[in-house]
């Protein structure tokens, strides 16, 4: 069975630093290129970072480029999103999503989600 499972959210003061991880199963995970979503309350959901089966490629929405930091361990079948000068519109529900880059509509794999709160 196919599974993703993502941790480390919590609630940090602006400025602060999360490091989420996403570990997976059921599938091959070094295959698949693997992409992070958030969405915030009372919004649609929004492609935050993807990166390509072998880690090489790594694309970022321009709310986050500069500050996020998205990586993979084929080894461990985990993904990363360090998250660094976090803000207060960071606050969201983040999901690990397989098999898309920024078009989330292709994403055919979702996790729970951890959530991630922003503030002072």
């Amino acid at each position: 069975e196919v599974q993703l499972r993502e941790t480390g959210g919590g609630m940090v003061q602006p400025g602060g630093s999360l490091r989420l991880s996403c570990t997976t199963y059921g599938f091959t995970f070094s295959t698949y290129e693997m992409t992070w979503v958030r969405q915030a309350p009372g919004k649609g959901p929004e492609w935050v970072s993807s990166i390509d089966a072998v880690g090489g490629r790594t694309y970022y929405a321009d709310s986050v480029n500069g500050r996020f930091t998205i990586s993979r361990d084929n080894g461990k079948n985990a993904l990363y999103l360090e998250m660094r000068s976090l803000k207060p519109e960071d606050t969201a529900l983040y999901f690990c999503a397989r098999r898309c880059y920024n078009d989330i509509r292709l994403c055919d794999r979702w996790g729970q989600g951890t959530q991630v709160t922003v503030s002072s």
